[in-house]
């Protein structure tokens, strides 16, 4: 298998990127390295800001670590709801998540889910919390997608733009995912055929990594209890709703041709947006 990955438009080309890589005979994936870096850098984050808070750092290291084992299987199983038409035959797919796999939505809705429960047993203030465990997220959010990148997925429609991508035909990792347009637009270098594709993984982080640095500016100023997490739903909601409608592997909602990512993204932006004026009145009539 070809492993150059190309940005002609940007004259980069990166050769020999590989999807693992071999530890005294056993094969680790990059995607796992990856998603597990972006959860090491989140949790050290939280705790730094912990410490500076003056809080206690046991209590967001459990939260934190409750939070990552539920937020994954929430993530996996999300995945697999949405995928159920290739899973129902391959039962044994559903637990290998090497490959990749995981919704970020599902994982976000079963981690908030998990903090209230968690917050409910510590007598922790959940809208404290959730500030806290925004940026544990955001930064495995601009970690995890260049797993993405290493699996060759999560790729957007056909482009020959500043930022366009070439990615060997025979080395995605859908094949599905390969579009006509793409087809009818092949790029032969050296005798390899390439498609040519939107680098969406990279247009999510590089948006998620601006959601960050605005809430790592509010920190010290919000208003209220809640209100960086709210900004953070309304953010990422806007650009999840505008980066899905360019990627070719959409889950889709029951039979139709609706992508259930931009629904759920809708729907982030309208909670957060609510949370949020619903927050401040509080706190303006205490």
């Amino acid at each position: 298998m070809n492993k150059t990955i190309i940005f002609p438009n940007l004259h980069i080309t990166l050769e020999n990127v590989g999807k693992s890589f071999d530890v005294f005979g056993f094969t680790i994936a990059y995607y796992g390295v990856v998603i597990a870096l972006g959860m090491i850098l989140g949790v050290s984050f939280i705790l730094h800001e912990a410490k500076r808070l003056g809080q206690n750092e046991d209590d967001y290291l459990d939260l934190s670590i409750y939070t990552i084992i539920f937020g994954i299987i929430g993530a996996r199983l999300y995945y697999v709801i949405f995928s159920w038409d290739y899973y129902k035959d391959n039962l044994i797919s559903i637990i290998n998540i090497r490959q990749g796999g995981l919704a970020i939505y599902g994982g976000i809705l079963v981690g908030i889910a998990t903090i209230c429960v968690v917050c409910k047993i510590k007598k922790l203030d959940i809208c404290q919390s959730i500030d806290m465990i925004a940026f544990g997220v955001l930064i495995g959010q601009i970690m995890g997608r260049w797993g993405n990148f290493f699996n060759r997925e999560v790729f957007g429609q056909y482009s020959d733009g500043l930022f366009a991508m070439l990615l060997p035909k025979d080395s995605v990792r859908s094949q599905l995912d390969i579009t006509q347009e793409m087809l009818d637009n092949l790029v032969n270098i050296n005798g390899v055929d390439y498609i040519s594709v939107h680098p969406t993984f990279l247009y999510e982080s590089l948006w998620n990594l601006g959601v960050f640095l605005i809430i790592f500016i509010m920190r010290k100023h919000k208003r209220f209890n809640g209100q960086l997490f709210f900004t953070y739903m309304i953010g990422y909601g806007i650009g999840r709703y505008i980066i899905e409608g360019v990627r070719t592997d959409q889950l889709k909602l029951g039979h139709t041709d609706i992508p259930v990512s931009q629904v759920v993204a809708i729907g982030m932006i309208l909670a957060g947006i609510g949370l949020s004026v619903y927050q401040y009145k509080k706190q303006a009539n205490k």
